[in-house]
């Protein structure tokens, strides 16, 4: 599937330590977004950050800590996406999901390995 133009753009952010099911949380949600038809998910790790609780988690050395800020990025169709929505309830996520439009510009793929 090639997607170009508008698109929206939903990210979820969780801990590196957030599990369901004995796996992380993010490759949860990857893996439904891909059973999903969906166009494109990719998964980020944050160096340093904090969010509801107001901790800041970092990677730096003396601090050696857990709980590193993740970030899900989904790309696709706004209707795609938007019908994805309901496929993460059960994940009782805790953490933030934002949606965005954004332009496709280049969406190019080889084949699947």
């Amino acid at each position: 599937m090639i997607l170009s133009g508008r698109a929206l753009r939903l990210t979820i952010f969780v801990d590196d330590t957030d599990t369901w099911h004995h796996r992380p949380m993010y490759t949860e949600i990857v893996h439904r977004a891909h059973a999903a038809g969906l166009a494109g998910a990719s998964v980020f790790r944050g160096m340093e950050g904090f969010g509801a609780t107001q901790v800041v988690h970092t990677t730096r050395l003396l601090t050696m800590t857990d709980d590193l800020p993740v970030a899900i990025m989904i790309v696709d169709i706004e209707e795609k996406v938007r019908a994805f929505l309901p496929r993460l309830d059960d994940l009782l996520i805790e953490g933030l999901a934002i949606l965005d439009e954004v332009e496709v510009v280049a969406h190019r793929g080889g084949q699947a390995r």
